[in-house]
């Protein structure tokens, strides 16, 4: 079974262009994986792949839009990351104890010519040695620092994979550019990353990744298990179709049996017919005969006498016969006979098949009627389920929180809640369930917007300032400006400006706090009453929820309006909240007591209903988890 396995392990990381494993493998948007030469080989012999930028794939010809195609084409292929899956594959088939000593042999004794059986591994130069090379690796400048592995025990397949740079022979890929979203070596980092501003270590952003996997895997379990369930109960639909389709052809079936019946009784009643007909047609032909015959004997007595008569010349005989013809006794027959066929009499009988009428009356022929009952697409939409409830009450505080906004940081790898608590005047921060940290503002918080991976800025109205926090995670002061008016909501658009919402108003701020320009009005109507929630689309346009004119608009950072959402009917917004974009461009809307579903050109697409509470701000994370704030609580929901 393990040598089978193996055997699916090594057929799925073969390459269908050169039929050989993977080699520097590279994944398409469409998943199909291939060697990295391969796939340059292919580009350069597609002319329209060159014209048009794009890799179509060997497979299914699905177009891979190239990162950078202002590169020579022979680099396109080295743009495209292998997928993680693909990867991981690749690394268990490393080296492992159980083939170190039978089909692993020391990479540096095989060059000299010799065959020794392997026991360690360089994870940097990617080699095989054995206990004799392995010493003079470590005593080589060029290697003495390099990472081996016992492959003799478990220890080898725990110890990190050190991943050279394609580009660079030689550099270890260390660092991670967030600007670019690539990883890079030194070099790299020197060449191509110099004017970008975050680029971090590797191991910096271990503590991140690690908590977005666990998270990851969390989501995927459950998922899982639903999909499983999901599994389930369509394998259980299948057995009961089956059994339905059987009862169906069973019905179908007597039904043709009964029209086949009265199908053949009317045959029989049209053969009966027939022959009711052609029997009394021989009855009648048959009567015909006898009387025809009776009439020919008499007229042959008659002729024979007349024939005497005229043979004997004797003229008694010839008047006797003459007498006989004169009274008219046979003309008299003649005439009965005239007299008795005026009576109707059948002639001839035929079948004539009316095929148009048969046809028609197959086709309207009503066997029965197959009725089909669909599922509601609304059972087909994702759901959202409630996950977790996050209490964020302090055990001193004698007032309950109000909470108007909520944003989720990750903070040295620790998830952690920052929200606005407007009855109390904090800046709070949650990185467990009873780690409450508090910034004391003097006054009421409203709407916050994230600034970059640990601050927020956050609106004070009351006291005309916008604050920015940094979270270590304790929520700490950083800055505060003082504006010409109140804020209740902030939008950062770009490093220099943010949006900002006031009464009647919307104003695009520099990060002073100085006005750049207002809107407040379009078409000469007035846009705006309470626009206190906002963010900001990939587009870079500002969407503002106004719970007073129960509605959504769509700005650009100009100040122009490129749409507005105000329903009627029973889509209505009664109390519209918290407003932000998910990872495809749509927008969740809080409505009091739903969330509702815009797309980016602001067309709807559905409610979530039956999240009980009053609810206000609303925070989407890149995993695609939702949170939003109810008055005392953070619910975290999943969509599956």
């Amino acid at each position: 079974m393990a040598t089978s396995r193996e055997e699916k392990v090594t057929e799925f990381l073969t390459c269908v262009i050169c039929k050989d494993l993977y080699t520097d493998p590279c994944t398409l948007s469409c998943d199909h994986t291939f060697c990295r030469k391969c796939v340059s080989s292919y580009i350069q012999a597609r002319p329209d792949a060159v014209q048009s930028k794009t890799i179509p794939c060997p497979c299914c010809r699905q177009d891979t839009k190239v990162p950078d195609p202002t590169r020579p084409v022979e680099d396109w292929a080295g743009q495209i990351k292998v997928s993680i899956i693909i990867q991981g594959l690749i690394d268990t088939q490393k080296p492992s104890a159980s083939s170190a000593g039978t089909d692993w042999f020391c990479w540096v004794c095989e060059k000299l010519g010799e065959i020794t059986p392997g026991t360690f591994w360089c994870s940097e130069c990617d080699v095989i040695l054995c206990e004799r090379c392995v010493k003079m690796h470590h005593a080589s400048p060029a290697s003495h620092d390099h990472e081996i592995s016992d492959l003799s025990g478990e220890e080898g397949a725990k110890r990190r994979r050190m991943v050279v740079c394609r580009e660079h022979k030689g550099e270890i890929i260390k660092f991670v550019c967030k600007d670019c979203d690539k990883v890079a070596c030194p070099t790299c980092c020197i060449i191509y990353h110099r004017k970008c501003e975050s680029v971090v270590t590797m191991e910096s952003l271990k503590p991140t990744i690690k908590f977005h996997l666990r998270k990851s895997v969390h989501v995927l379990s459950k998922k899982i298990d639903r999909k499983q369930t999901l599994v389930k109960k369509a394998r259980k639909k299948m057995r009961g179709m089956e059994k339905s389709k059987a009862t169906l052809k069973g019905h179908i079936k007597s039904a043709v049996k009964r029209v086949i019946a009265n199908i053949k009784h009317k045959e029989k009643q049209l053969i009966k017919e027939v022959k009711d007909i052609t029997d009394k047609q021989t009855r009648q032909l048959k009567a015909d005969i006898i009387q025809e015959e009776i009439k020919m004997q008499m007229y042959r007595q008659h002729y024979e006498f007349m024939d005497q008569a005229l043979a004997s010349d004797c003229g008694m005989d010839l008047y006797d016969a003459y007498q006989v013809w004169e009274s008219g006794a046979l003309e008299m027959e003649d005439v009965r006979d005239t007299e008795a066929a005026d009576t109707r009499r059948i002639d001839d009988i035929t079948f004539t098949v009316d095929t148009d009428e048969v046809l028609k009356a197959l086709d309207n022929l009503r066997l029965g009627k197959i009725d089909i009952t669909y599922l509601d697409q609304g059972q087909n939409l994702p759901s959202l389920v409630l996950v977790d409830t996050i209490d964020v009450r302090a055990f001193f505080e004698d007032t309950d929180p109000l909470l108007l906004d909520v944003i989720v940081l990750v903070v040295d790898g620790v998830q952690t809640f920052v929200v606005t608590d407007y009855n109390n005047m904090y800046v709070k921060s949650f990185f467990t369930r009873h780690s409450c940290l508090m910034l004391p503002l003097g006054n009421s918080p409203y709407g916050m917007t994230q600034l970059n991976e640990k601050q927020v800025m956050v609106a004070v109205p009351e006291s005309r300032q916008i604050v920015t926090v940094e979270v270590t995670p304790v929520p700490v002061l950083l800055s505060t400006i003082t504006t010409c008016t109140g804020y209740y909501n902030l939008a950062v658009l770009n490093p220099s400006s943010l949006a900002a919402g006031t009464r009647n108003c919307v104003d695009i701020l520099d990060m002073a706090g100085h006005v750049l320009r207002s809107v407040t009005t379009y078409n000469d109507d007035q846009l705006f009453t309470y626009p206190w929630y906002m963010c900001v689309n990939n587009k870079g346009n500002i969407l503002v929820s106004d719970y007073w004119k129960k509605s959504v608009t769509c700005l650009t950072s100009e100040g122009d309006v490129v749409w507005r959402y105000i329903p009627t009917g029973d889509r209505t917004l009664i109390n519209p909240r918290g407003i932000t974009t998910t990872s495809t461009g749509d927008l969740l809307l809080v409505d009091r007591d739903k969330v509702v579903q815009l797309t980016e050109s602001g067309e709807f697409v559905r409610d979530y209903r039956d999240i009980f509470g009053y609810l206000r701000g609303l925070y989407v994370d890149r995993h695609g988890t939702m949170y939003v704030c109810d008055q005392t609580q953070i619910l975290e929901f999943q969509f599956m």
